[in-house]
């Protein structure tokens, strides 16, 4: 696989403050995380929504978290079964509003 189609089977993570940005195709999906949040370090894995992530946090160091996007689609008006069917991989990127 080329390296364009793997962009389009792949969704990026970032934060900045407060906020989490999950971005995909022409969405960017955003939602608020705790404030001590200093940045998203590995995806460990990705399983149709739910991401495992290494967190780096103020005064707690390397944690590691769990992110279910399924809810946050749903509560968006977003069908998870759609969104989700073609993204293959997650990496962490920049944050972009």
């Amino acid at each position: 696989m080329n390296a364009q189609a793997d962009k389009k089977h792949q969704a990026v993570l970032s934060n900045q403050g407060d906020m989490t940005s999950f971005r995909y195709a022409d969405y960017n999906i955003r939602f608020r995380t705790p404030s001590i949040l200093k940045k998203y370090v590995e995806v460990k894995s990705w399983d149709n929504g739910y991401i495992v992530v290494m967190a780096d946090y103020d005064g707690m160091g390397l944690t590691e978290e769990y992110i279910d996007l399924v809810p946050i689609l749903k509560n968006l008006y977003i069908k998870p079964e759609t969104f989700l069917k073609n993204i293959q991989t997650v990496k962490i990127g920049d944050y972009e509003q």
